[in-house]
């Protein structure tokens, strides 16, 4: 698949609808990085034969090195489910207990997440940490099993055996949902609450081996025998998973597979397929099976894959193309995870209040703002609200103006007539030099004897480099803002309100005059400020592309902010006089700030020595308010 063009991209921002922020959630080493390699791949920007190796979202050397993700990055994808194209805006998070703040900030950008479990391991500390940050931060979950593969190659299970074992997980992360959801101390309800918790039945569970390309839900696997068997899509979804079996005699879908000693459904028409095909592939190596397999699935091998002395690089390729993962999990994403439009009231109150603060004890006008939210309007009355999760570090050189562009055909046409030019020159010189021997050499070619060397311009120009180096070094990174648009367009060059944790609404209605604007002198206000939106980026995982505006609804990196924000939080319109109080802790901002550092960065931390020399004046400026 060709990359996704920009301008396709701006498209679809425009439509709130199908656009879903989500993250992936997990502990570590469970296969988050992995599974969004494979959901890169599927939009053709890195190969499908790198997903798992390269960890593209991992841009960091250090996590290059150490092989974790300690950072969150964004990455925003294309995909096409049924008739209807959706944006999908990716986050990866890290799954160390050391790096949960990133978790936090990642959270609070999305509506959605994929939450990873690790098919061997199950259900870990920082699996239920980040189910109750979903929970708390009032997100949809989906669930992926991953690593299939290792029930099959390292425990030796049978179908039968890993069948139970993939039960028994799906009851450990039901139950720490479980205690999420109820208090049990008020007593049970009698509400329905099937959709609360993961079932494959519902189509919000995926079982997938990331880092060999496959996964699957049972819808895909209903869709299938619907047609070959002749019986219903919806008929094979309630069944495929659960205690039924194929009575092949009757040809009937019948109830108490345990009871009878029979094989469920889901072992005889999925596991056993895949089983049998790990079997012929890496354990025997039998081609004469693999060759019927590949006939009877349709798959299209190169004669590469099919020589290669590995089995893993033949079983890849089969499974990829037979379940692609990407598609499985991007289609159980477009259909369950909800879009910016189906915002919750109650998460729109979380965010709108702080602390102790309740929703009603605000000021009206304040209050009014919920609509904003709940409608995520993108038309030119809708006020713009910001919610800037985090404060994070950029190369100067990843910046898009600095970025080497390519070369058009007009500029290639004249590099190339200037090197023949310069090479027909150089010949005729040697030719020249080659008929008079005892012609002086060019001037400035060669010092003559008991003369001085003059130093050259090009010499001149790398000592002054040299010199200038460590002024640019403390310039050579800057800081971009992490933030999503909940409300109206924002452009670039606009003028905003930066609001701060500790903004106080009312304060700030008696002391604003009415109609005031951010451009306009406005009298100081406690943790208030105004910036103009100077430069606007698409996160594309190690790439940046700058936009010119941006609707409500999607997630952007804005970049430079004013200094005294990196505790800051939230901008808003200056037509709405800043009249509402904005949400984020304290303790968010200062995970923002967190920096992790080895003895050996202690010497050669310039990017430490940037971040407080900029957060000292806003802590200062801030007490000063």
């Amino acid at each position: 698949m060709a990359p996704t063009s920009l301008d396709r991209i701006v498209a679809l921002q425009r439509n709130p609808a199908n656009i879903r922020n989500l993250c992936i959630l997990a502990h570590v080493d469970h296969g988050k990085t992995t599974l969004a390699d494979c959901l890169v791949a599927s939009n053709g920007i890195i190969s499908s034969r790198l997903a798992g190796k390269l960890r593209y979202l991992d841009s960091r050397e250090d996590e290059q090195i150490r092989g974790i993700t300690m950072k969150s990055s964004a990455i925003s994808l294309h995909h096409r489910n049924g008739d209807q194209d959706y944006l999908l805006n990716l986050i990866d998070s890290p799954g160390h207990v050391d790096f949960s703040s990133e978790v936090s900030t990642a959270v609070r950008l999305c509506d959605g997440a994929i939450v990873v479990v690790d098919a061997v391991e199950g259900v870990c500390p920082q699996t239920q940490v980040v189910l109750r940050q979903a929970w708390l931060e009032n997100i949809r979950p989906v669930l992926v099993i991953n690593k299939i593969d290792r029930l099959i190659l390292e425990l030796k299970l049978s179908s039968q055996e890993a069948f139970i074992h993939l039960q028994k997980i799906l009851e450990q992360v039901n139950a720490v949902t479980g205690d999420q959801v109820y208090d049990w101390s008020a007593g049970l309800e009698e509400a329905d609450d099937s959709q609360l918790y993961f079932s494959p039945d519902q189509g919000n569970v995926v079982f997938a081996s990331a880092i060999e390309g496959w996964g699957f839900s049972i819808q895909q696997f209903a869709h299938i025998y619907s047609q070959k068997m002749g019986i219903k899509a919806e008929v094979l979804l309630k069944t495929l998973w659960g205690d039924y079996y194929l009575n092949a005699k009757a040809k009937r879908i019948m109830k108490g597979a345990q009871a009878k000693g029979k094989k469920p459904l889901f072992v005889q028409l999925v596991l056993d397929n895949i089983w049998s095909l790990y079997d012929a592939v890496v354990t025997r190596r039998d081609k004469d099976k693999v060759e019927k397999v590949v006939s009877s699935l349709g798959v299209k091998l190169m004669s590469r894959d099919s020589r290669h002395s590995d089995p893993k690089v033949l079983l890849s390729a089969i499974c990829s193309q037979w379940l692609p993962v990407s598609q499985a999990v991007l289609a159980m994403v477009c259909e369950k995870l909800p879009s910016p439009l189906d915002i919750t009231e109650e998460r729109v109150e979380k965010l709108m209040s702080v602390g102790a603060r309740i929703f009603e004890s605000l000021p009206e006008q304040t209050q009014e703002l919920k609509r904003a939210f709940l409608r995520c309007g993108s038309e030119e009355d809708d006020p713009l609200i910001i919610f800037v999760s985090k404060m994070f570090v950029v190369d100067n050189k990843a910046l898009p103006k600095n970025r080497q562009r390519p070369l058009t055909h007009e500029e290639i046409a004249q590099r190339r007539d200037l090197a023949r030019q310069r090479h027909a020159e150089k010949l005729a010189a040697d030719q020249t030099a080659a008929e008079n021997p005892s012609a002086p050499p060019i001037s400035g070619s060669m010092p003559q004897e008991g003369q001085p060397a003059e130093v050259s311009t090009a010499k001149m120009e790398s000592l002054t480099l040299k010199d200038s180096k460590p002024q640019e070094e403390e310039e050579q990174q800057t800081f971009m803002a992490f933030a999503r648009i909940y409300s109206g367009v924002v452009k670039k060059g606009q003028r905003v309100f930066v609001l701060g944790p500790k903004y106080d609404p009312a304060k700030g209605l008696s002391m604003l005059p009415v109609g005031c604007m951010a451009s306009d002198c406005v009298p100081e206000v406690p943790h208030m400020s105004c910036c103009s939106m100077e430069s606007l980026y698409l996160l594309m995982g190690r790439d940046l592309e700058e936009l010119q505006q941006v609707p409500a609804g999607n997630v952007l990196g804005r970049s430079p902010l004013l200094l005294s924000a990196l505790q800051w939080l939230f901008l808003v319109s200056p037509n709405q006089r800043s009249e509402w109080q904005p949400a984020g802790a304290g303790s968010i901002c200062d995970c923002a700030r967190r920096r992790m550092l080895s003895d050996g960065e202690l010497t050669e931390s310039s990017s430490l020595s940037q971040g407080l020399k900029t957060w000292a004046p806003s802590r200062s400026q801030a007490h000063q308010a």
